[in-house]
């Protein structure tokens, strides 16, 4: 999966959860969204696993220099999505998403700093590249 597609399903979640979370829903089954938050939390999850193998990957094949200063954001990233997907688990594993549930989860600092991670790795990519993540 490509950088920009693991980012795209990532912010695609996030962008969800804010509304989801605004609704006030226990998440119980049935309920409306319900179904809906779990299965981008799921998609956000598996795109996050690999975030940073994939940046490292494009780093790589762009050319980009210093290596080490990529290196170490890298390394950056990796900690920020290693982080965020524990976050993301933890809600995953809960039998009902509540709106309060997924509230917390986007006051996450780790999910935070995921996202700050990739509106930099997308400037990056674009001005370097031409082309975003």
């Amino acid at each position: 999966m490509s950088v920009r597609a693991r980012c795209d399903a990532i912010e695609e979640c996030y962008e969800f959860m804010l509304a989801y979370a605004a609704q006030g829903v226990s998440g119980e089954a049935g309920q409306a969204n319900a179904g809906q938050v779990r299965a981008l939390l799921t998609a956000a999850e598996g795109a996050v696993d690999g975030l940073a193998a994939a940046f490292r990957a494009a780093v790589a094949e762009a050319g980009l220099a210093p290596v080490e200063t990529y290196d170490a954001f890298i390394d950056v990233l990796d900690r920020d999505a290693r982080d965020s997907r524990a976050a993301m688990r933890l809600v995953l594993v809960q039998p009902a998403i509540s709106s309060q549930v997924v509230d917390n989860l986007n006051a996450s600092i780790h999910l935070r700093a995921l996202l700050t991670d990739m509106f930099l790795i997308d400037e990056i990519l674009s001005a370097r590249l031409g082309i975003g993540p």
